[in-house]
């Protein structure tokens, strides 16, 4: 029987290195991939911050294909990074957003681009280093299961998959805790078995977003007025790309008492200050859709709901107030719902769906 083909996505990370000899352990004709998506920039740039797929990892990925005997290329994906991650990135910050860039690469550039060229040159699936479970349920739909390693899930980032993208999707590492993954490499002699993880985003290794979209659009950012809620200017602040809800650092206001970013208004362009109660709130909606585990949503679901990475999740619910838009009222109050930033709905271990936070209206 003809060993099914499978495309690695390989970051030169020990995630990705071991989820590609579990692969072939199990049988699969295993390809490694890394995708090359740094833009024009000298060779130093390049290393310094490829991130997850700069040079650095190209030669990681590469020693890692070796030393497991498979096939190895680099694949050029720069301009559907810039044009779904970078951009969006920079567009959603002038809207006053704070967008995740990780879950437009996961979905348009990972999955999107790099499934359609694995599948042209006959794969039959894409695999990655994700701590994430691909699952069939009985109703026929695919969703994602939480990893084996709730520290490490990273299910939240991938909430926006397709059903044909995930029918075509395996992902190893879910049913391993990351201590178990660094054995795993660690007894195969891989040398990344103790390489940290990359923590920020790839194209901003220095963390300075607003220094970034300024560079990068080429836009002027206007200073503005710091207001209350109720519209009275207590300062200036130096442009909305600098702020996001619930921030309390570098708003430099001489209030007395700590104070936060309630909301960002790229109309009037003011950013709203309040005390620490008002950061809270029990009702978000959300646009962007995107349902896993069920088809769509009628009626009332009761289901757990995360507004950030970092979020462990809360009891809400969520019912559609419009083609695609659904409202999501929680038990508990929550701090800094955050425009831009994903929610995504759980059913216990499985994801439900998920979709974009909506400005309020």
């Amino acid at each position: 029987m003809e060993k099914k083909k499978v495309v690695v996505g390989m970051s030169g990370g020990v995630d990705s290195s071991v989820a590609a000899y579990l692969l072939k352990k199990a049988g699969y004709d295993v390809i490694g991939v890394t995708m090359q998506i740094w833009q024009d920039e000298d060779a130093a740039a390049q290393e310094e911050s490829g991130g997850c797929c700069g040079l650095s990892a190209v030669d990681d990925a590469r020693r890692v294909a070796n030393a497991l005997e498979i096939p190895y290329y680099v694949m050029n994906f720069k301009r559907e990074f810039k044009g779904s991650v970078m951009d969006y990135f920079a567009e959603e910050y002038l809207k006053g957003n704070t967008p995740n860039p990780c879950i437009a690469c996961n979905r348009y550039v990972k999955w999107e681009s790099l499934l359609k060229r694995s599948l042209d040159i006959g794969a039959e699936y894409i695999a990655t280093g994700h701590y994430a479970r691909v699952v069939r349920l009985e109703n026929g739909r695919y969703t994602l299961m939480k990893s084996a390693t709730a520290a490490k899930d990273q299910t939240y980032a991938l909430y926006n998959l397709t059903q044909y993208q995930l029918a075509h999707t395996l992902m190893p590492v879910g049913e391993y805790t990351k201590d178990e993954i660094r054995e795993i490499a660690k007894d195969i002699n891989l040398r990344i078995a103790n390489k940290p993880d990359s923590q920020e985003i790839c194209f901003i290794p220095d963390k300075d977003y607003a220094k970034f979209i300024t560079e990068y659009t080429g836009e002027e950012v206007k200073e503005g007025n710091f207001v209350t809620p109720e519209g009275k200017v207590i300062g200036k602040h130096k442009g909305i790309i600098h702020y996001t809800v619930g921030q309390r650092k570098g708003l430099n206001l001489a209030m007395g008492h700590p104070v936060f970013v309630l909301a960002i208004r790229p109309d009037t362009n003011e950013v709203v200050i309040g005390n620490a109660d008002e950061v809270y709130s029990n009702k978000l909606y959300a646009g962007n859709l995107n349902f896993m585990s069920i088809e769509d949503l009628e009626g009332e679901m009761v289901v757990d709901a995360k507004i950030r990475y970092s979020h462990k999740g809360s009891k809400c619910t969520i019912r559609k107030v419009g083609e695609d838009k659904v409202e999501c009222v929680f038990e508990e109050p929550q701090r800094a719902i955050t425009p831009g930033q994903a929610v995504v709905f759980y059913d216990g271990d499985y994801v439900v769906g998920g979709g974009t936070i909506l400005r309020d209206e």
